[in-house]
This record gives C-alpha cells, structure tokens and sequence, in this order.
C-alpha cells in the first residue's frame, strides 16, 4: 500500500510537471490529491481525520476553479494548451486556483491547520513536493500574468508568514507560516524573472527538508521541546540553527542569495517601493526564527544526559539531511546563479 501511495504521489507531481494540456495538468492534480489523502489519515486520531477533510475541501475547490478557468480559456481562444492562456478573466482565476493549491494568501487558511493535524513527515511532504505542481503551472503561465495582480498576492502572503508565525509554540504550523512567507517571495518575482522564482522555491526545499528530518529524529513538536534537544545532539542543533539562519535568508547562508537576486530584479524593473516593503517584512519572520534559534542554543539544559538517548539510536534520514545541508548552508553551491 505504501509503495502504491508513494508511486502515485511521484507519478501524478510528474505528470503535471510533464503536461501541455490542461485536462491532463488537472488530472494529475487530482490523482496527487486522492494519493495524499492516505498519508494524512495515517494517523487514527480526530486530528488527522480534520486535517484530511479541510485539505480535501480546499483542494477540491481548487481543482475546480483550475478545470472552470482552462475551459473558460479554451471557449474563448479554441487552445486547451497550458502557455496559451491568453484569456485574462481565465488567468485571474488561474492565479486564484494556484494560490489555493499552494496556500498563499489570501487563502492560505487550510495549510497552519493541515500541518497541525499531520505527522512532521507528512508536514515536510506537503511543504515540499505538493508545491512542485502548482509552482510549475505557475512558471507556465507566467509570461500572460500581469505582475500587478501577483505582487499584492506576494507582499500578502509575505506579511501573513511573518505576522502569523510570530505567534506560534507549535512548530508545524510556524513552519507552515514561514511556507507561507517563502511562495509570497516567488510570487512576487514569478511573472517578472520566472527563473529567479524557480530558483527560490528550490533553495526553500533544500533548506526546509533537512530541518524537518532533524525534527522528525529529535520528536520535537512544540518549541518547549526544541529546548533540551542541545543536551541530546549538540551537532544536530548546531545544524538546526544554521538551518533557521538560513531561512531568514541572513548572509552568507544560502538563504540569502533568492532574496538578493528577487530584491535586486524588482529593482531593475522600477518597483523598488514593493521591494522595501519586502525586506521590512522579511522583519517578522526572521523574529520567529531567532526566537527559536535562542531556545534551541541560549536555553540549555541544566543537566546533560547520562544514558544514551532512545532518538539518538536511529540514524533515520542521515543519508538525505547529510546531502542537503551543504546545499541549504554554503552559498558556493549557487555561485553561478549569482554570476548571471
């Protein structure tokens, strides 16, 4: 069954990323859905049950907005071809439609809850690879998107990840905030310099997935629990905190270098007032993520463990956090990103 809800999960992301048609991008959609949903209800608790439903609500909801858009396209153009969406009620709907599938505000309501109802693993699949389809349409359709509809979208969603994570003791849904903070960055960017977007989306994945394996071998859930996890694993804290860093994009983490590149493009093109605004916002989150920098280094334990931890005795995910932690800490990785 796992190996049947992994596959499905691989194969419908693939499809949409591979479509040029959009029945087959929503089909694709909808089969990425309908795999998922097990994974959330694995969990047999009311919790995980609410998480599945709301997910499927708003999922739904989505996919039919995308399905009304692409038809309304197709009546008025006679192309159901994906770059072609040269209809403008049909691309706001478009927009609207992606928004909801990835969880940037305005509706960006589902995605704190989903997270909370759902296991840390879960929480990094949806984060990640759910992003992967809805990010590629979007990169699609960006060159018939007017940026003056995607940049409130972005500064939005880019306020709601730093106002609403501010507030947060459970980590899944600060996690799910600085998610939602992240898409408003490649919202913002997306239908000026696709690629610079692109790139941003990929650099949050590198950085977002080991930090979540880390907190998926430690157990910890709410930030009250962040705090003992130096007694336990120094190294991994360590890591964890360097992670943080380079979420808020703090130089010369890698974090740092999408934003540059983002800032520096709206620049160029005479938007410099959304771009202050952006780096301003930025503020609130970096709040959250020193906040939990502090409890995980400044606030150790009184006492050091004497016995060998029970975490401790599973390397799970070494393999995967050990690659992606160079990538998501050194900024020579993308050097060439820079160069360009």
């Amino acid at each position: 069954a796992l190996f049947m809800i992994t596959l499905g999960i691989i194969i419908s992301t693939l499809t949409v990323t591979s479509a040029n048609h959009w029945l087959t991008a929503w089909l694709g959609l909808e089969l990425n859905m309908i795999s998922i949903l097990p994974v959330i209800t694995k969990q047999k608790h009311p919790r995980s049950t609410e998480a599945a439903t709301k997910y499927f609500l708003t999922q739904a909801m989505a996919s039919a907005l995308l399905l009304f858009s692409s038809t309304l396209n197709a009546w008025q153009t006679g192309s159901w071809d994906i770059t072609q969406l040269n209809n403008k009620l049909s691309c706001i709907l478009m927009i609207s439609a992606l928004t909801m599938k990835m969880g940037a505000a305005p509706a960006h309501f589902w995605l704190p809850e989903v997270l909370q109802g759902s296991t840390l693993t879960t929480t990094l699949l949806i984060t990640t690879w759910q992003k992967i389809a809805p990010i590629t349409l979007l990169y699609m359709i960006s060159n018939h998107i007017q940026s003056n509809i995607l940049l409130p979208i972005g500064l939005l969603s880019i306020l709601v990840g730093g106002w609403g994570g501010i507030n947060q003791t459970q980590l899944r849904k600060m996690m799910a905030y600085s998610s939602i903070a992240h898409l408003g960055w490649t919202m913002t960017v997306i239908s000026i310099a696709p690629n610079i977007a692109l790139t941003n989306i990929i650099i949050y994945m590198a950085i977002s997935t080991p930090f979540f394996l880390l907190l998926t071998s430690s157990s910890s859930k709410t930030l009250q629990t962040m705090t003992t996890t130096w007694a336990h694993a120094p190294t991994a804290t360590i890591i964890m905190m360097l992670l943080l860093l380079s979420m808020a994009g703090l130089p010369p983490l890698t974090g740092f270098t999408p934003k540059l590149l983002i800032l520096d493009k709206l620049v160029m093109y005479k938007l410099t007032p959304a771009a202050t605004t952006m780096a301003i916002l930025s503020l609130l989150s970096l709040t959250f993520y020193l906040r939990t920098m502090y409890l995980l280094a400044s606030t150790t334990s009184p006492t050091t463990t004497q016995s060998t931890t029970l975490w401790r005795l599973k390397p799970n995910y070494y393999q995967i956090t050990t690659i992606l932690t160079p990538i998501a800490l050194f900024n020579i990785t993308i050097l060439p990103a820079l160069l360009t």
